[in-house]
């Protein structure tokens, strides 16, 4: 079979005109309408019945062979888009724009849509919590651009990076359903493997069209007021990201009007790991209770949901917007204030994505209505926010502005419970327009004309078994028996012969089912027109909505954080000037929400004369959720919110970084330990003396003295050069001499007790070193084969004894490994050596000397 798209004389008419449409989108599957279906043809129905379980068939002939085919009804066609967008496949909505009726030859066609992952909008295609991100990455120079726009809120962000590392870092923040990438840019391997890159034509990221283009969208002479005229990368990922938009969508984008420029200034650098390590909003098992953002999120709408991720996300460094935030919490948590709030607000939807469809022209009837309904309650939390003192609350408040005359309009315009479509017709209220509300009177009363007709003709023809009826086939008719046949009048029409009945139409009969139809179309038609000029209506207030659905989401936000706070137990933070980090009591707040037992509290003192604390202690008792919560009481002070502690004063703070655990990378070929060293790598390059950095077990992923060698150095770095604040948690008991010899670290532990061969975990944070690790008797508890830990019983003590008899422990260090840190014995060469003096040496004697020294040395 010919399938070469320069060569389609040997197919039939229909499938020339689909080969030449599909040969525009060929990394796309092409949606091909035909009457009620969409159907996919040739690889693309192979494919699609694999991904949607559809049946794969064969019908027709092109070329001279069949046509493999699979459909899907039109009317179901979201919840198939669903399901290709989760697994990253991007469609080609192909309509019938012709008229069949009046066709010669295939109805013509065309693409009016494309959905791709990254530029999807309808509420069925969205998961409601969680943006839906398409992101460009631009390379100019050694610079690297990266520009994310959130299609359904209307948000778009640039800023530029420093490496490819911090790359990584921001889209790991973003996650983005959708990556592009000039085809002749080669990404890192850790993007690379990432699901949902597409490839774009480079020029499409050439700086000067990108920057006439972001210019021409926003209206503007220059992109100054943007802050981004001198960031040429994130202007060529900006524009290449626009002009995608506008090839898949295929209409105006009126409601991205600006964009805003994000720097590392602004926020805590988490880079890719540490976003991973704190398990922010994901955790391995799936499970979202067990995540920083599960613990948190009690919004009541869904654009407060996804705010909340955003601020976790991008911790905020401006102390003056968080002193705000705390005092809104504050304002809002006295007297339980935020209940009346909260309760106001479930009767909010998620207006954020709503006012994008309407700019979009693509918002449904129920859109509206939750729209309407939204802008019914703007007076009633007014009220409730009269009272709070707040600055913020108070902005919020002008920002929820009352919109009585859009609220009228959806009133008197929108049907109490319209139907999903307007194309389903009942969507524009009665009284709304005169010549509509004539037009269903029309055909809505049809049915009192039918009766009437049936009364008259029954009387005029003496026939009383004489029925007026109507189906969608036939239309109106009148029906009679055919023994009745012979009663006819003259100008009764025979239209259908049925067993028993024969159907009839009269001119009068045939001009009411005319001018009936014709109303019904007309109808449709026009509610139509006027659903569009309605949209057409709530475009011009599109600003007004996006300022109120901001101000919703943020209330939203803050009554939530101050609902946790009071559920919880938690404590306002106090933002200090000074350096450094003090806790009492403090708590990882998803361990203690999943936890049966009290969570047991810890404090933690950091500051300038005290910026590092060698953590020892045993396996499982709790030096890692000890680092954590430490570090997600610093994230969530940073967001604005309370923290789990008695009380906690915290200092400038400008990156936060974790090396906690570590698998094998085996895409890129790197191994646990190659994973462990390269985290390491980029915080000893990138912390600084305000960072707050997490250590736990460097080392682990090499033999003992070059695991404890590397993270001897590496503590000793961070403690002399560096001086970041540090947690570094260590099996390796030979740390707990740092302290002796570097200024500002410290000792402390985990605290555990035996109990007969077994352990008790205290999980309680003490001053000093541990004296042991306690790792047999944990091996017995996670079930080691009681043989096998009998045979490493003897095994330690056989060790301990050697080492014993090599050097006597340490006075002061309790240590149950050999102490790679003593001093050697000196070399016997190296002390004969010492003890010559060559200028009272003959050249016999030197000769002999050097014989013996090199016994010496070989012995």
């Amino acid at each position: 079979m010919s399938r070469d798209p320069n060569d389609l004389s040997r197919h039939t008419p229909l499938m020339q005109q689909y080969f030449r449409i599909k040969a525009e989108h060929p990394e796309r599957l092409l949606f091909f309408r035909m009457g009620d279906f969409y159907e996919l043809f040739y690889d693309d129905a192979r494919k699609a019945a694999r991904l949607l379980n559809i049946t794969l068939t064969t019908r027709g002939e092109s070329a001279g062979e069949r046509i493999p085919m699979a459909g899907i009804p039109h009317h179901a066609v979201d919840g198939y888009l669903a399901k290709l967008i989760k697994l990253g496949e991007s469609v080609a909505l192909c309509e019938q724009i012709g008229d069949p009726a009046t066709a010669k030859g295939p109805v013509e066609r065309k693409v009016v849509r494309v959905v791709t992952p990254g530029t999807v909008t309808e509420e069925a295609l969205l998961e409601e919590r969680r943006d839906n991100l398409l992101v460009a990455i631009a390379q100019v120079g050694p610079r690297l651009g990266l520009a994310a726009l959130d299609l359904a809120g209307g948000r778009f962000v640039v800023q530029e990076v420093e490496d490819a590392a911090a790359l990584l870092g921001e889209v790991e923040r973003l996650s983005p359903a959708e990556i592009l990438i000039g085809e002749d840019w080669t990404p890192p391997p850790a993007l690379a493997s990432r699901r949902g890159i597409t490839k774009r034509p480079p020029w499409h990221f050439d700086t000067e069209s990108a920057r006439h283009l972001l210019l021409r969208q926003f209206g503007t002479q220059d992109l100054a007021a943007f802050g981004c005229e001198r960031l040429p990368a994130a202007i060529a990922a900006a524009g290449g990201l626009l002009q995608y938009v506008r090839d898949t969508q295929h209409s105006a984008l009126p409601h991205i009007q600006s964009l805003r420029v994000e720097t590392s200034a602004e926020t805590i650098v988490l880079d890719a790991a540490s976003r991973r390590n704190l398990e922010i909003d994901f955790h391995p098992s799936g499970r979202a209770e067990l995540t920083l953002y599960g613990v948190l999120d009690r919004t009541t709408t869904a654009m407060g949901g996804r705010l909340l991720r955003r601020w976790l996300h991008w911790p905020l460094r401006d102390r003056t917007t968080l002193a705000e935030r705390h005092a809104a919490i504050e304002a809002l948590s006295e007297a339980g204030d935020f209940r009346p709030l909260r309760e106001i607000l479930r009767a909010v939807g998620d207006v954020e994505r709503i006012v994008s469809r309407i700019a979009l022209k693509s918002a449904r009837p129920r859109d509206l209505t939750v729209l309407r309904l939204a802008l019914a309650v703007l007076p009633e939390l007014r009220d409730a926010l009269t009272y709070l003192d707040s600055p913020l609350l108070v902005r919020l408040r002008a920002a929820l502005r009352e919109q009585p005359e859009i609220h009228a309009l959806l009133v008197r315009a929108i049907v109490e419970n319209p139907p999903m479509l307007i194309r389903d017709g009942g969507v524009i209220a009665q009284g709304y327009h005169e010549e509509l509300d004539a037009l269903r009177d029309l055909s809505q009363n049809s049915e009192r004309f039918l009766l009437e007709l049936e009364q008259r003709e029954r009387q005029r023809t003496g026939l009383a078994n004489l029925k007026v009826g109507y189906n969608r086939v036939q239309g109106f008719y009148i029906e009679l028996t055919r023994a009745q046949a012979d009663k006819v009048p003259v100008e009764y029409v025979r239209r259908q012969t049925l067993k028993g009945v024969e159907r009839y139409i009269t001119p009068e009969l045939k001009a009411f089912e005319d001018q009936v139809l014709s109303a019904r179309e007309r109808a449709l038609a026009f509610e139509k027109a006027l659903y569009d000029e309605l949209l057409e209506q709530l475009g011009t207030r599109l600003d007004a909505l996006r300022e109120c659905a901001a101000g919703l989401a943020e209330l939203d936000v803050l009554a939530n954080l101050a609902e946790r706070a009071d559920a919880l137990g938690f404590c306002k933070p106090v933002m200090s000037a000074e350096p450094g980090l003090r806790v009492v009591a403090g708590r990882h707040p998803v361990v203690e929400s999943v936890l049966d037992a009290p969570f047991v509290p810890n404090d933690l003192e950091l500051s300038p004369e005290r910026r590092m604390l060698i953590i020892t202690g045993p396996n499982m008792g709790g030096k890692s959720t000890f680092m954590r919560q430490s570090a997600l009481i610093v994230l969530m002070a940073h967001i604005g919110s309370y923290v789990p502690a008695e009380s906690a004063r915290i200092g400038p703070v400008d990156r936060i970084f974790t090396r906690i655990g570590a698998s094998d990378d085996l895409a890129s070929g790197r191994s646990t330990f190659m994973v462990e060293m390269t985290e390491t790598a980029h915080i000893l390059h990138h912390a600084t003396p305000a960072s707050l950095v997490l250590m736990d077990e460097i080392g682990r992923g090499t033999s003992t003295f070059d695991g404890l060698s590397l993270a001897w150095a590496a503590a000793e770095h961070l403690a002399r050069e560096i001086k970041a604040f540090t947690l570094f948690a260590t099996h390796y008991f030979e740390l707990i001499a740092l302290p002796d010899e570097c200024p500002a670290v410290y000792n402390i532990h985990l605290d555990a007790v035996e109990h007969k061969d077994g352990v008790v975990f205290l999980h309680a944070v003490k001053d000093g070193p541990a004296n042991q690790s306690y790792g047999l008797q944990v091996a017995a508890l996670a079930g080691v084969p009681k043989t096998v830990v009998k045979k490493a019983r003897e095994k330690l003590a056989a060790l301990e004894q050697h080492a014993q008899a090599e050097k006597p422990k340490a006075k002061g260090r309790a240590s149950r490994q050999i102490d790679l840190f003593a001093e050697a014995a000196p070399h016997p060469a190296l002390e004969k050596l010492k003890a010559i003096e060559p200028d009272e040496l003959s050249p016999k004697q030197a000769l002999e000397v050097l014989f013996e020294l090199k016994q010496l040395a070989d012995g």
